[in-house]
């Protein structure tokens, strides 16, 4: 049951991420995030800029997928 939940809010995470990956890809709007108002850590910005990335990834690989489809076609 805990194992569901973390799957669920982890598959939720990473819509997020494609999300604001598609926002900035479409838009140029990035997240303006001040990691020094977050945490002193140094980690904060790189598990941020890794998230964000993610999100970047996942658009890229299911673009990819989408456009070896059948079942999608482009139209400009």
């Amino acid at each position: 049951m805990v194992l569901g939940k973390l799957v669920h809010l982890g598959i939720d995470a990473v819509l997020l991420s494609a999300f604001l990956a598609g926002v900035k890809r479409s838009t140029g709007l990035t997240p303006s995030i001040r990691t020094d108002a977050l945490s002193d850590s140094p980690n904060i910005k790189k598990w941020i800029d890794n998230y964000l990335w993610l999100g970047e990834w996942t658009m890229d690989t299911s673009i990819a997928a989408m456009a070896s489809s059948s079942y999608f076609e482009r139209k400009r």
